[in-house]
């Protein structure tokens, strides 16, 4: 195969891009350093705007065959389980208005199932570096397996090689990566008994518990830690933490016997987050967290990865032949664009983490009162989902702001955005 693209990784970016252009009749070679599919807990929950764009390249059609789950409202909740803040999804236009669940082996699952014919997949290869013409443009990567290096050159190379990326750092492109002061430990509970179907994040006095149900009565359980709170601890002591979890959050009592079950599976994550200060350069993009991570909070991730592969695909398209020409014009408007959607994503993701993860006083108080005051103002309150969804961007304005913390009264709270 002379592949006209080379997509490196095989996570949901590097899938969804490889989806995206190979639907175009673009020879696509995609290569991944893992052998086969790994568990982990991460990216488990589209938006509206992803699913729609999942439609098109019938990814969905089998997510939905493998069983995933709808779910209805995103809400932030009080520790006892009262409602705060509540994104009901069913207020979006039809056909789009809900989130879809499944674990993230499933998403790569469906993603391979639904790759077309001139895309080849091969496993168990790292992208080992970038190649590079006499005038600096990037026209191939070094492929390694085993022992055996390899070069393949191609228009377009995609990095989509994850948060440590080898292309970036091969591109030289640097980046300020912002730790959080706190990790999550991530829990799968099995057997579990129903609850509601939606993404709830609670708000207590040791931080941010997220919950929402995955097929086959499993439910996902996020917990913010100290960075160090868990490490090493013995099975007592994780024990001991896994009861304080729910002493402390009531509304997970139900839940109780499964979380210290699970937690002895737990995964801790460390979470950042980071923006590439530019997404191309002459023969190469940068595609999902290779360019770009955000906190979970907001279940923005992996959508903005879909997102990535979708404008690539669009301005790829709109360009004709695949010249050096023609790609490095496509990724110049691939970039500005991203990279102005990518910010507005950022500042969102970031915001909601704070009102629920700062603990200092400050932050309690600040974020305690976003919630109260978002949560009841209907207009704001839509524009915030409106703008997770992936459906359109409408930033908040100064004024929005002053609003979402109560200093001072919105005449229009009680109605919808007029371009709603």
């Amino acid at each position: 195969m002379s592949p006209e693209v080379v997509v490196c990784g095989a996570g949901v970016g590097g899938l969804a891009t490889a989806c995206a252009l190979g639907r175009l009749g673009l020879r696509v070679l995609l290569v991944d350093k893992q052998p086969e599919i790994r568990p982990v807990a991460k990216g488990e929950v589209f938006q509206p705007g992803s699913l729609r764009v999942l439609r098109t390249w019938g990814v969905s059609d089998h997510l939905e065959k493998a069983g995933a789950l709808r779910l209805d409202r995103l809400v932030a909740r009080d520790q006892d389980g009262t409602a705060r803040m509540a994104l009901d999804y069913g207020l979006l236009p039809d056909g789009a208005n809900w989130l879809l669940a499944h674990d993230y082996p499933a998403i790569l699952r469906a993603f391979t199932e639904a790759l077309p014919p001139s895309v080849e997949v091969l496993r168990g290869v790292v992208a080992d570096g970038l190649v590079r013409g006499p005038a600096g443009r990037i026209t191939g990567v070094r492929l390694k397996e085993g022992r055996e290096v390899t070069t393949v050159e191609a228009p377009l190379v995609i990095a989509a090689d994850g948060v440590s990326s080898r292309l970036r750092k091969s591109a030289g492109i640097e980046w300020d990566r912002r730790e959080y002061r706190h990790r999550l430990v991530a829990m799968e509970l099995t057997d579990a008994p129903g609850i509601d179907s939606d993404f709830s994040a609670y708000v207590t006095a040791r931080g941010l518990r997220l919950r929402y149900p995955l097929p086959g009565r499993r439910i996902r359980l996020y917990a913010q830690v100290e960075p160090d709170e868990l490490r090493a601890a013995s099975p007592e002591s994780v024990d001991r933490w896994a009861a304080a979890l729910v002493r402390d959050t009531p509304a997970l009592t139900p839940l109780e016997d499964r979380i210290r079950e699970a937690v002895h599976r737990r995964q801790t994550l460390p979470v950042s987050r980071a923006l590439a200060p530019r997404l191309t350069l002459p023969g190469l993009a940068l595609v999902g967290d290779c360019g770009h991570i955000v906190h979970p909070m907001a279940a923005q991730g992996m959508n903005s990865a879909v997102a990535d592969a979708a404008c690539l695909a669009e301005v790829l398209d709109a360009c004709g032949e695949l010249t050096a020409l023609s790609v490095d014009r496509a990724l110049s408007a691939y970039g500005q664009r991203r990279h102005a959607a990518l910010t507005l994503v950022g500042r969102t993701s970031h915001s909601a983490a704070r009102m629920v993860t700062d603990l200092s006083w400050q932050g309690r108080l600040l974020g305690r009162r976003a919630l109260r005051y978002t949560g009841a103002n209907a207009r704001i309150r839509y524009t915030v989902m409106h703008n997770m969804s992936g459906l359109g961007a409408h930033p908040l304005t100064p004024l929005d702001r002053l609003y979402q913390i109560g200093l001072l009264p919105d005449p229009r709270a009680r109605q919808q955005p007029a371009w709603a």
